[in-house]
């Protein structure tokens, strides 16, 4: 049985982290968000304001403390963590909008308790699934793009034996490993990186699972990861 490993060099960098984790083991996909959903996610971007009560954007403790994280790791230029883009979305005349169901139910998640969470197709990981930081090299395809971007020395990011699955933490998926609408095993993944708001992050997690059995038809396996508990079988 394959594991999801967070690597000792990982934990080397953030020693307080949490990363909890959640599998999705045959979920049914609705061919649409519900209208009840749909309303969440609008509702979901109006609550993550309170995130943002600073009048410059990266003076703000989530924004400053994903930015702070990034600077102990090699990234590509630009990269940021998915939790500030979707709080920048959420203050703009483009607010977070539907994409599909397990997407909507996630980053309602990640608006609400203000962290970063992402998802794959757990049938498509190949061997272990790390989060690591790595020698570089790790093939890598971003979504929609047909030239191969491999992972940076020292970089953080998430790979399988084939190679690359989210580089620079959850700032961009792959198209090998993406979320599609005929997938049927998804494992999902939100990181704390200090210790001070376990609180919101199991918080997160309780409330991806609720949703997830209410409109996915599945009571996901629920995991928190530290340095103590590094490793769980996927």
């Amino acid at each position: 049985m394959s594991q999801f490993v967070v690597d000792s060099s990982f934990w080397s960098l953030f020693p307080d982290a949490k990363i909890g984790v959640l599998l999705l083991k045959d979920y049914k996909t609705p061919a649409q968000s519900p209208d009840e959903l749909v309303k969440l996610l609008e509702e979901s971007n109006g609550i993550a304001q309170k995130f943002l009560t600073e009048d410059t954007f990266s003076e703000n403790e989530v924004i400053r403390t994903y930015r702070q994280a990034y600077q102990k790791f090699k990234t590509k230029k630009g990269a940021r963590s998915s939790i500030e883009a979707l709080l920048k979305r959420s203050t703009s005349d483009r607010p977070v909008t539907t994409i599909s169901p397990l997407v909507d139910i996630y980053n309602a998640a990640s608006l609400r308790f203000g962290l970063p969470c992402g998802a794959e197709d757990l049938d498509t990981f190949v061997g272990n699934l790390q989060l690591t930081v790595t020698e570089g090299g790790d093939e890598f395809y971003l979504i929609g793009d047909e030239n191969n971007n491999p992972t940076l020395p020292g970089e953080v990011c998430y790979k399988d034996d084939k190679g690359a699955v989210c580089r620079c933490f959850n700032w961009r998926d792959g198209e090998r490993t993406m979320i599609t609408d005929e997938t049927k095993n998804a494992f999902l993944v939100l990181e704390l990186v200090n210790s001070d708001r376990v609180e919101d992050l199991e918080n997160a997690l309780d409330f991806i699972s609720q949703h997830a059995e209410k409109f996915l038809g599945v009571v996901p396996e629920k995991y928190l990861l530290d340095c103590d508990r590094p490793a769980i079988a996927l």
